[in-house]
């Protein structure tokens, strides 16, 4: 019997253990207990094997989905009221509302087992060679963990005690530590977020606790973030409540506050007053004619936070209502983040990531303001006329810009033109001065190209897709749009400094520097803004670029994978053009009769 049960498998000798002792009984029993049946194999019972051997070290990471959370209604109102977010459960990275049981929906969670204190102790790792024989833990299977474990681990605080994670959804998780969504198609189903249904029917109410807006814009692409219809709201709604007060009315004037972030991706050069006369010059003519103050800061590296929070806290007092505004990936949610870590030195739980639209409902941050005062984040409001809005996230993470700005400048003349990737172009088309000196500003990963205009029809059937990325692939040239053209007239007293800037939304700038006057062509797809405005940074580089394709890894790729495409059509045509034996011979005989003639003949 030995030898046989050494030659039977684990799950085989299962079986037959659990037979004969559910087939036999004790003999000294005078009223045997009947035979138990053999259990049943259930899948939905049990997803695992019931072989001991591999169920031994398996564990579960997360629960099934919880049927308790029904998918709610879809919404962004997040948990504003405070008897919604009683009632629903609200992601607190996101705004959204969580629910356990579809996953094709948004606001999808699982909810993980609860997990021992201890779940994180120190194995004990002492080596075999040190033991005097193998104990009889290590023959079974199972580790054991040490006597004394103050003893190896004399710190458990500092090394393996946690913060409490907030429980977030499937998506934030996706975000947080993958830097990606899984399924992008889930967000369509929300509706876009109504700013004059949410927030601007609040500012209308004469009365209530005062309110304080917050207006986010991004400092490398002011014009393509700044919202206009915010701005224009907020500045009619100042003027009507603040002449109802001065009538004797109860008139509740909000504040507006511009926050300009991510000033540290701007040229170090650029001096903070000249900076601020800029924002608020272009602020005025994007229809914010009220504002109460402007606050230049960098949320990664703390710059003017103090500030910004002090005046704040000031405005609103310790019952009013902050709000925080702005289009996709401005830095709202950056930003509360960094306020929460200046206030009180808590850690918000707001989702970070250099994605469009990662925030997706109104989410109430606690424990920033002091006393009943209220702050909000809120979705970043949809902006069409950015070009990164029709980009796929594979050419995002290349428009997207991470680190401080560096300029690339052209020495040209009229005649010539000047690619941003696939994506923009400026064409000199009539010239008074010489030369022209175009500066681009925009991230270090896209190409450039300089070249004669009248080439253009070559470079965008060779290498748009290509060499020139984005847009990835050819096909995608045509999915972005139409190609349009948009005149600009430009003048300029100077050589040394540039005067004009044509800025594309979501994208970057050209920095124009010329003495005399100009007739330029910008190209680029149709419904993206272009913008013309005094030039944010005057200076360009010491080195000029040269005629051709800037070196980059997409230039790299695309050339390698051009020639070897090449390589591979001269060898298929060396192979079909082949020439046989008899040939190869005739024309050698030929040649050496006419060289023999040559002398004959004188």
């Amino acid at each position: 019997t030995e030898m046989i049960i050494r030659t039977l498998s684990p799950s085989k000798l299962k079986r037959l253990l659990s037979f004969s002792l559910t087939s036999h009984t004790h003999p000294n029993l005078i009223n045997p207990a009947p035979s138990i049946p053999p259990p049943v194999f259930h899948p939905q019972q049990h997803p695992y094997s019931l072989n001991p051997a591999k169920t031994l070290f398996l564990r579960h990471s997360s629960s099934p989905p919880n049927t308790q959370f029904p998918p709610p209604p879809l919404t962004r109102d997040g948990n504003y009221d405070e008897s919604t977010s009683q009632s629903l459960l609200i992601c607190p990275g996101c705004g959204i509302s969580m629910q356990g049981v579809d996953r094709g929906k948004p606001g999808f969670f699982v909810k993980p087992l609860p997990k021992s204190p201890d779940y994180k102790q120190p194995i004990n790792q002492s080596r075999f060679l040190e033991e005097t024989h193998i104990s009889d833990s290590v023959k079974t299977g199972m580790l054991t963990e040490p006597k004394n474990a103050e003893q190896e681990n004399p710190n458990p605080n500092s090394n393996f005690s946690l913060l409490e994670k907030p429980l977030v959804c499937s998506r934030c998780h996706s975000l947080r530590y993958y830097g990606q969504v899984k399924d992008p198609t889930v967000e369509n189903l929300l509706p876009d977020f109504d700013f004059d249904h949410t927030v601007g029917r609040r500012l209308n109410l004469v009365t209530g606790a005062r309110t304080v807006v917050l207006m986010v814009v991004d400092a490398v692409d002011f014009d393509g973030s700044f919202p206009r219809v915010v701005a224009k709201l907020v500045s009619k709604t100042i003027d009507e409540n603040y002449r109802g007060w001065k009538e004797g009315k109860s008139g509740n004037v909000p504040r507006l506050v511009l926050v300009v972030t991510k000033i540290d991706l701007l040229p170090s050069s650029i001096a903070p007053n000249t900076f601020e006369r800029w924002v608020r010059a272009r602020a005025k003519e994007g229809g914010a004619t009220k504002l109460t103050s402007v606050h230049l800061v960098s949320a990664v590296r703390d710059w003017g936070l103090k500030n910004l929070v002090d005046d704040v806290v000031g405005l609103a007092g310790k019952r009013g209502q902050v709000w925080a505004i702005g289009a996709q990936n401005a830095g709202k949610s950056t930003l509360i983040n960094a306020i929460g870590k200046c206030v009180s030195g808590s850690v918000t739980h707001l989702t970070e990531a250099p994605v469009p639209g990662t925030t997706l409902g109104i989410v109430r941050v606690e424990g920033v303001l002091q006393g009943q005062a209220k702050l909000f984040d809120t979705p970043g409001l949809l902006h069409p006329h950015q070009i990164s809005t029709r980009l796929t996230r594979e050419e995002q993470r290349l428009v997207h810009i991470s680190k401080e700005l560096k300029p690339r400048t052209y020495r040209i003349k009229a005649g010539h033109s000047v690619h941003i990737a696939g994506l923009m172009r400026v064409d000199i088309e009539v010239s008074s001065a010489d030369s022209i000196y175009v500066t681009v500003w925009a991230s270090p990963l896209l190409p450039l190209h300089m070249g004669k205009t009248e080439k253009i029809s070559k470079m965008l059937e060779d290498h748009f897709g290509r060499q020139l990325q984005p847009p990835i692939g050819q096909s995608r040239v045509a999915e972005l749009g139409e190609w349009v053209r948009k005149e600009v007239r430009v003048s300029g007293i100077c050589w040394d400094s540039s005067s004009v800037d044509i800025a594309a939304a979501g994208l970057g700038w050209f920095a124009i520097g010329l003495k005399g006057e100009a007739r330029l062509g910008v190209w680029t797809y149709d419904g993206v803004d272009l913008s013309v405005r005094n030039a944010l940074v005057p200076h360009k580089s010491r080195n000029f670029e040269v005629a051709g394709f800037t070196i980059s890894k997409i230039v790299s790729k695309a050339d390698r994978a051009s020639n070897k495409q090449q390589k591979n059509e001269i060898t298929k045509k060396k192979k079909v053009k082949k020439p046989n034996d008899s040939d190869a011979a005739a024309p050698a005989s030929s040649i050496s009769l006419t060289f023999d003639a040559q002398p004959s003949s004188s």
